[in-house]
């Protein structure tokens, strides 16, 4: 079940009273106790000047000074800050400043920054060498693990990033079912390739862009969109494009409007409507992949896919993307089939390696029950901490996975996550990273938890947001 606001909150004594043999997780422990107790000294001579400084001069080398919009904190002001270090749950900025972190490079950490075996893993790797250009045996080995979790993946193909898994899929739906249209759902962002930046959210809501320029009407033609959550909508787009819908891409839970769950019923009706109309039902799971159950979405609400798109957690933080699904699917892709894709560094050894690490780490007994109990009490005590202070708050969390918003609620939808409060949320912000606490810098980004965090963590995070609350 989706836990919400309404679920009554876990006492932090009990949060390691689960069973569990992540070893990363009993001797961190120990260790965020000092951080936390350091970030509460350290905080006093809160400064960024260091950061200040560089960001001034990264302006001049790239545009807007970063090379993703959001690092920019455009929607919630201030000084952009620049990271010198990560190791569990925790960050350093150039000035010195420690952070929980709760960004976790946007979702891969899910074991926690710089764990060590996975780096002890990498430099094996790269004694032989970062990159082949020619198949490697830890494909072959990475691509069992994913088939092996991941309901509806019978075949796979490695890529780079999100982005290009999302391009990947979308051409692949249109070569097999030879139709053109797809159905995308507003606010739910599948990477920055021209047929899905209509409605996007993430990174274009957080600057308040229209549809980007530079992407000619001719990409986007065949896209249709639907506010998520509602299945009238997606009928009735059915039903005025007859025979010409060749998929419905969506995140099953969207990470990037905010954190927004489907409805019970959504999710179903969405495969029912797809098979009847003889489309195709893509996942984009690069956010939910291994993060909502080591099967991702699908395995967790029970919904298999034709096709899903994977990214983040299956390359341990390094750059990646997947695209896999059935198999009679998947052969229409070259070499084995008509359709075209393909990329220099895909399959790299080193992404390779820190994947397969990573999601045999997650296969330890306790994991996601582990994930789940700390992400439900971050939640429910930021939200219980802002209602005694009198602010309208809602959110939610599905075991690492967590958000919340400055309005009643509840939200089901972009127009819902809209009417947050943007500027008490840029306020909630600045007033946490004083605190030495990093959360996303936009209303319209999901947080992420990891197997590093501690109940010192989670404790020094409420704390933290009780102080904040009763300033803004």
């Amino acid at each position: 079940m989706v836990a919400t606001a309404t679920i009554t909150g876990i006492g932090t004594a009990g949060l390691f009273g689960l069973s569990c043999s992540n070893t990363q997780r009993r001797n961190l422990s120990s260790r965020c106790v000092k951080m936390t107790v350091s970030v509460e000294e350290e905080k006093k001579n809160f400064t960024l000047k260091k950061s200040q400084e560089a960001f001034n001069i990264a302006k001049e080398l790239m545009p807007g000074g970063v090379n993703s919009p959001v690092r920019a904190f455009k929607s919630v002001g201030g000084q952009p800050i620049v990271m010198d270090s990560v190791k569990g749950s925790h960050m350093w900025d150039i000035d010195g400043n420690e952070y929980v972190d709760y960004v976790g490079s946007w979702g891969p950490a899910i074991i926690g920054h710089a764990d060590d075996q996975v780096l002890a893993a990498l430099a094996e790797t790269m004694k032989k060498g970062t990159s082949f250009g020619a198949p490697c045996l830890l494909e072959n080995e990475l691509a069992k693990m994913v088939i092996k979790a991941v309901p509806c993946i019978e075949m796979v193909r490695f890529v780079n990033s999100g982005t290009e898994a999302c391009m990947g899929v979308l051409r692949l739906a249109r070569a097999f079912t030879g139709r053109e249209k797809l159905i995308k759902f507003e606010g739910c962002y599948h990477g920055h390739a021209d047929p899905f930046l209509v409605k996007a959210g993430s990174g274009v809501a957080t600057l308040g862009l229209p549809d980007s320029p530079g992407v000619p009407k001719a990409a986007t033609f065949e896209t249709l969109t639907a506010p998520f959550n509602d299945i009238a909508a997606v009928e009735k787009l059915f039903e005025a494009n007859k025979g010409e819908i060749s998929a419905v891409i969506l995140e099953p839970v969207v990470g990037n409007s905010g954190f927004i769950p489907p409805k019970p019923e959504f999710l179903n009706a969405i495969r029912r409507i797809t098979k009847e109309n003889d489309a195709l039902l893509i996942f984009d799971e690069v956010m939910t992949g291994f993060r909502l159950s080591y099967g991702g979405a699908q395995e967790y609400f029970g919904i298999t896919p034709d096709l899903t798109t994977l990214g983040k957690i299956i390359g341990g933080g390094l750059p990646v993307g997947a695209y896999g699904g059935r198999r009679e699917i998947m052969e229409m892709v070259a070499p084995a089939g008509p359709m075209y894709q393909a990329g220099t560094l895909s399959g790299n050894p080193l992404a390779m390696t820190a994947g397969i690490h990573t999601l045999k780490r997650l296969q330890e007994p306790g994991s996601y029950e582990y994930l789940d109990k700390i992400t439900g009490e971050l939640v429910q005590g930021i939200l219980d901490a802002g209602k005694r202070a009198g602010h309208s708050m809602c959110g939610g969390h599905i075991r690492g996975m967590f958000g919340f918003f400055f309005t009643e609620g509840p939200v089901y939808d972009f127009s819902d996550a809209k009417k947050s409060d943007g500027a008490k949320f840029a306020r909630f912000f600045q007033g946490m990273l004083e605190e030495g606490v990093y959360f996303a810098p936009s209303q319209f980004e999901a947080g992420f938890t990891s197997l590093a965090h501690t109940a010192e963590d989670i404790q020094h995070t409420i704390n933290a947001a009780e102080k904040v609350f009763r300033k803004i």
